[in-house]
């Protein structure tokens, strides 16, 4: 039950335009400081993970693995998605927080 609250608060993050969602989009926002929080799914590529964990780090931007690439993509209307950026640091911090709670 817990998963599925980090899930719909991102899926509330991309209908209030707080999102960034796939490689392209996530990565301009990293780049433009407008990340707040990266989530990559855990069946990302190696070469996707890699860029997004040196990015992340390059721009101090916490990054946290966390569930499918099709779970992502439901959660936010979309298909499957390997990377989201949450724009916004209030969402950004809930998020992270619910996602921690169900990896307790």
């Amino acid at each position: 039950m817990k998963m599925h609250k980090a899930l719909s608060m991102l899926g509330i993050a991309a209908k209030a335009g707080r999102l960034a969602s796939g490689e392209t989009a996530a990565e301009q926002a990293i780049r433009k400081g407008k990340a707040e929080l990266v989530i990559l799914s855990e069946d990302a590529s190696e070469n996707t993970g890699k860029k997004f964990r040196n990015l992340c780090s390059t721009y101090k931007v916490p990054v946290i693995v966390f569930e499918t690439k099709e779970s992502l993509g439901r959660a936010i209307g979309k298909g499957e998605r390997s990377s989201v950026a949450v724009l916004d640091a209030a969402l950004a911090e809930a998020v992270r927080i619910r996602i921690e709670e169900t990896m307790k």
